[in-house]
């Protein structure tokens, strides 16, 4: 793995975030009849973990510790 392949603060929880939000859309659309809310929460907290990995990287989490 290269040095810098990710493996920072910034990016763990950035990806954690956008699984999250797959998992939420991605139940809201199992249900019967699809919850549009639900999944559109979904959206929303994914778009978050994008975000969010703005602005901790912009605070210094995105630096390897090694």
């Amino acid at each position: 793995m290269s040095a810098s392949h990710g493996n920072t603060p910034a990016a763990w929880i950035a990806v954690a975030v956008g699984l999250l939000g797959f998992l939420i859309g991605s139940v809201a659309m199992m249900l019967e009849p699809i919850s549009w809310l639900i999944f559109w929460i979904g959206v929303a907290v994914t778009i978050a973990g994008g975000l969010l990995f703005i602005v901790l990287a912009k605070l210094g989490f995105n630096v390897e510790s090694h």
